[in-house]
């Protein structure tokens, strides 16, 4: 889903916003805009903080041995100390430095677990080895020894630091960390049995990659466990790494076809029998996104979903009784979020939720028994995102935006207050905020930054959001995109009728009002995510490429899209997902034109990528008398193509919304093509299947209309992979608009 939820100029501004050289020109060449060396933008990323919530560590170079070390920071007065020099992170048996991915703490911080040797599946670089290293007596081994290389995942210390769990090959072990002595809790693991981890459409859609959880008593391990077997098999062909092709067989559930059994158990460290918990319903037909145990306990907290997801019920269950107890359930007329960040509060008597019953997203506060649910923030605003706590104080720290959609601040609200709420992010920095918070909420990493500012990072403390110290102010990446003299995203808004919706611009550096320009239309349309925000986004220098062809960019936020505009503006698109959104677009864009006659009506360009690339389509064949031309990359031409657990969220099943189904798919509409349309997409996408490209022009062929193609050879869902990608599918964009889009003001 990630790559799902972003649109072409998040993908662009990702690819350019961590640079590592930096260079100043006041022209634009593509090669430059794509190497990432014209703006400068440094983060602050890859730290961990500590339990005690004093200090973070991070990872850096010794500039005399040039190996990794392991350091911390105090957050008061950025005080340095090495906690693991170098010296301490050699293998003895090679003699060579061991790389570090990441870095796990014991509780007591007496140990970590450093991960390496990483290898990707699917999205993220999931698998790899692990290493233990103890700081009190500097002993580093292998966890894992003897299992194949780079197939551990998870790793995680028991919550003593004496053994270590992890998955390999679709079982879970436990390691003594004195001994060496490794346990296999499961068996029974393979290509349809799957404890641990998860299937394909649990990590894309539910976010779920990690299966297993230490009890915090350290003796049991509780666990999720998918069977495959039963769930529809597709195939991706690779034609290019041999002169026979192979085959990439996986499990991958289409809307309405069957999903993986999945079920949840506990089993004793010291291994033995898995006591599966007896939740109701069937497997297939009923999802367990979270599971996790309530703290000093022995309890598991269990979110159930049914298929529609439209229903949450909460379950207790105690390890080794397989009888569960329904405590809360919560529902919805559309479709519910999983709902994360739960906290336990009052020696376990409450616990937080985060729930749109009162036509806004708020924080709730539910006791054990599910009886009292008492509002802990309130009004007519949305919670985005909870961002810490601080318990002694009695505070609950999250981000909204009441007053302006496409930007993000924090707030303060009490747990056990009358709902209040309170500003902290500074009045006079509009835009967004970001904070990596302490476990205690006393710090902050407080990253700010809007369409035209770089991230200016800095630590901060709390309650007072007082600035301690400036991280980072990006000064330079500032100068740098100065001295480049491009025209700023502009925000404004559009209408759709009587609906007034967000939308920036992005004009040529030479512009004159008195011309008439065309305009491209970078959309993404589907509830997963948003494009229309006022954030850094690496200078938009591909968008800013485009204009200074001589183009208009715009982007407009449609309803339905992921932005904290209430319940009923994401909701209202249940099972309807493409249709408003085309309608939106086609009818924002020609409000745009109505307020700025420099638009020329003749020439509206549109495109997008995943999502977007649907609504390009949608756009184009819908409203063939608004859009002349259209891009659409990696893209699902017919609904009951995608995956069950995001497309029946917002659209129900096939069987029950067939209707719904053929308005919102694209194929639908083939027959309403009259500009010009380039299709690009990925032979070897997991996610959105090349399947959808070759079905859509089999349609277009059908009813004679005339289009072009670029197929990338297994290029996942990103089109990224390989020497030359990335430029040759952005100079093919930019190559179709200025034949078929003609450039420059008339």
């Amino acid at each position: 889903m990630l790559m799902k939820k972003m649109g072409v100029g998040l993908i662009l501004a990702l690819l350019i916003g961590t640079n590592s050289t930096a260079q100043t020109n006041s022209e634009l060449d593509l090669k430059q805009v794509l190497s990432g060396k014209m703006i400068e933008t440094k983060g602050f990323g890859g730290i961990t903080w500590m339990k005690d919530g004093e200090s973070y560590s991070c990872v850096e170079r010794n500039p005399q041995t040039g190996g990794m070390e392991l350091v911390a920071y105090t957050a008061k007065n950025n005080a340095r100390k090495v906690l693991i020099p170098s010296s301490m992170l050699m293998d003895k048996t090679t003699g060579k430095q061991l790389g570090i991915r990441s870095v796990i703490w014991s509780e007591d911080n007496t140990k970590v677990l450093i991960y390496n040797n990483t290898k990707r599946v699917w999205r993220y670089d999931t698998r790899g080895d692990y290493w233990v290293l103890s700081l009190t007596d500097g002993m580093l081994r292998q966890v894992g020894k003897g299992m194949p290389e780079s197939s551990l995942m998870f790793a995680k210390f028991s919550p003593d630091a004496s053994k270590v769990a992890y998955v390999s090959k679709n079982n879970i072990y436990v390691e003594d960390v004195a001994s060496g002595k490794i346990t296999s809790l499961t068996s029974d693991g393979s290509e349809t049995i799957v404890n641990g981890t998860f299937d394909w459409v649990y990590e894309e859609e539910f976010g779920c990659r990690d299966g297993f959880r230490w009890s915090p008593d350290g003796a049991s391990i509780a666990y999720w466990q998918s069977d495959t077997e039963g769930t529809g098999v597709f195939d991706i062909i690779n034609n290019v790494d041999s002169i026979y092709a192979s085959v990439i067989h996986f499990p991958y559930p289409k809307a309405g076809t069957a999903n993986s059994a999945v079920r949840v158990g506990t089993v004793p460290v010291a291994g033995g029998q898995t006591t599966w918990i007896a939740i109701p319903g069937d497997s297939r037909n009923n999802y367990i996104p979270r599971m996790e145990f309530i703290p000093e306990s022995r309890e598991l907290f269990i979110q159930q979903m049914n298929r529609e997801q439209n229903t949450n019920k909460v379950w207790i269950a105690e390890v080794g009784n397989e009888i569960p107890a329904n405590i809360f359930t919560d529902t919805d007329a559309a479709w519910l979020e999983t709902n994360d960040n739960i906290t336990w509060l009052k020696d376990n008597r409450y616990f937080t939720w985060q729930s749109e019953r009162s036509g806004w997203r708020h924080l709730y506060r539910v006791s054990r028994d599910g009886k009292e649910i008492t509002p802990i923030t309130t009004g007519e605003f949305d919670f985005i995102q909870q961002t810490g706590l601080d318990i002694d104080k009695g505070l609950v720290y999250f981000i909204a935006s009441p007053d302006n959609y496409t930007q993000r601040y924090l707030y303060s609200a009490k747990l056990f207050g009358k709902g209040e709420v309170k500003r902290l992010s500074p009045l006079e920095q509009s835009g967004q905020h970001r904070y990596n918070m302490s476990p205690t909420g006393k710090w902050a990493v407080h990253t700010y930054s809007n369409a035209v500012t770089p991230s200016v990072i800095s630590m901060v403390s709390f309650p007072l959001h007082k600035t301690i110290r400036l991280i980072e102010d990006n000064k330079l990446a500032a100068e740098q995109y100065k001295s480049l003299g491009l025209s700023p995203k502009e925000f404004l808004k559009v209408r759709s009728g009587e609906l007034l919706l967000d939308a920036w611009m992005i004009k040529p550096k030479n512009f004159d009002a008195t011309k008439k320009y065309p305009v491209i239309v970078e959309v993404y349309g589907e509830p997963a995510s948003a494009t229309v925000q006022d954030v850094w986004g690496g200078g938009d220098l591909w968008n800013q490429y485009m204009a200074n062809l001589g183009y208009i960019v715009v982007s407009i936020e449609n309803r339905g899209a992921n932005t904290p505009r209430g319940r009923v503006w994401r909701k209202c698109i249940y099972g309807e997902v493409g249709t408003f959104a085309s309608e939106d677009q086609a009818r924002g864009v020609q409000d745009l034109a109505s307020q700025f006659p420099f638009i020329d009506t003749a020439r509206i360009g549109i495109t997008g990528w995943s999502g977007g690339g649907s609504q390009t389509l949608n756009c184009m064949f819908r409203y063939p008398e608004v859009f002349q031309t259209g891009i659409a990359i990696a893209f699902v031409a017919d609904q009951r193509l995608y995956d069950t657990i995001y497309q029946e969220r917002y659209m129900n099943t096939p069987q029950n919304n067939p209707e719904g189904y053929h308005k919102g798919s694209p194929i639908s509409h083939a027959a309403g093509l009259k500009g010009n349309l380039l299709l690009i997409h990925g032979t070897g996408d997991d996610n959105v299947h090349y399947q959808n490209c070759e079905l859509l022009v089999n349609e277009l062929i059908k009813h004679e209309k005339i289009f072009s193609q670029i197929a990338y050879p297994m290029r996942s869902h990103g089109i990224s992979e390989g020497e030359g990608t990335t430029y040759h599918l952005r100079k093919s964009m930019a190559d179709y608009w200025r034949k078929y889009l003609s450039s420059g003001g008339k």
